[in-house]
């Protein structure tokens, strides 16, 4: 659902509206993100402004690759800021969303946390640092960099990336767009150490790479050779991979007669588990009325059955 059509100036009344609307809000249901993202990307503005678009929920979304597309193909001049809320949000997927919208991830755990997590991200809102970030590499050469589209800079948020080279040049030329005028630097290479764990680092951002395109469709093939070969070179787990250990040390008596038994999980957090229906928090699915439906099916199954037996002895 939805308040506004279009985006509204920041007015008191617009305020209080909103805040009304939120709170005559009932969830109730699963956590349908897919039309919410639909309508929160789709730009209807004619002007080329950054839009920024907040995300929040604390449901455990599961048709991640789904909404995955829907950012890439709708994100537009959008950046997407993720907030999950609670013990146990789907992290995998906020955090690779907040990528695929060149925005930031931030998860709050606790409600002593939002005062304090919200205004780092109202801040970073409010600067953002440097935009259409491009760098010239001069004259290296085999050069391999990940991640290859350069993010948005926020306040706070640095910029990392891992790059392969079988020659570096001396310097590298960065520039980018401030708010309301052009920025460029050098930055030199010369006098870095030497350290083994860089080239894990630069596998590891290159499979997260390679593993982002698959969401459009291009896990098999040549995408997935590379992820598979990266990952066997530096002994890596992906999502083609695993590590293997066997212990060979017995553990039990060999001919002792082995007992099973169902052993409880935790679960996270403030979460409450109700014996009778399995009810889960308030945005799990209508599993106790698709349960009642079910069992009203049956009995008028059972009920027909016994009635067209009697009509027919008759």
């Amino acid at each position: 659902d939805q308040l506004y059509r279009f985006p509204q100036p920041v007015t008191e009344q617009a305020l209080q509206e909103a805040e009304y609307y939120i709170d005559s809000l009932n969830a109730n249901g699963g956590t349908e993100m897919k039309p919410a993202l639909q309508a929160a990307l789709a730009d209807t503005t004619e002007n080329h402004d950054v839009r920024q678009v907040i995300f929040l929920t604390d449901g455990s979304i599961g048709n991640e690759n789904e909404l995955f597309q829907v950012i890439q193909q709708k994100l537009g001049n959008s950046r997407l800021f993720i907030i999950g809320i609670g013990s146990a949000p789907n992290s995998y997927f906020m955090s690779r969303a907040a990528g695929f919208g060149r925005g930031t991830y931030t998860w709050i755990g606790k409600q002593t946390e939002v005062q304090a997590k919200m205004q780092v991200l109202f801040s970073k809102l409010e600067h953002p640092v440097l935009t259409a970030l491009d760098i010239d590499w001069g004259n290296a050469e085999g050069l391999e960099v990940w991640p290859q589209k350069y993010p948005d800079l926020y306040l706070g948020e640095p910029l990392l990336l891992a790059v392969k080279a079988d020659s570096f040049p001396g310097e590298i030329r960065i520039s980018g767009a401030i708010p309301g005028a052009n920025w460029k630097t050098g930055m030199r290479l010369q006098g870095s150490n030497s350290n083994s764990g860089i080239s894990v680092l630069w596998a590891r951002k290159k499979i997260a790479a390679l593993m982002d395109q698959s969401v459009n469709g291009n896990e098999r093939g040549d995408v997935r050779k590379l992820i598979i070969d990266t990952a066997m070179k530096f002994h890596l787990v992906s999502k083609f991979t695993s590590l293997v250990a066997v212990d060979i040390t017995p553990a039990r008596i060999r001919n002792e007669i082995l007992k099973s038994q169902n052993i409880p999980v935790n679960l996270p957090a403030g979460w409450v588990y109700e014996k009778v229906f399995g009810q889960l928090p308030a945005t799990a699915t209508f599993a106790e009325l698709h349960f009642l439906i079910g069992l009203v099916l049956v009995l008028a199954t059972i009920v027909l059955l016994f009635t067209r037996k009697y009509v027919w002895l008759v």
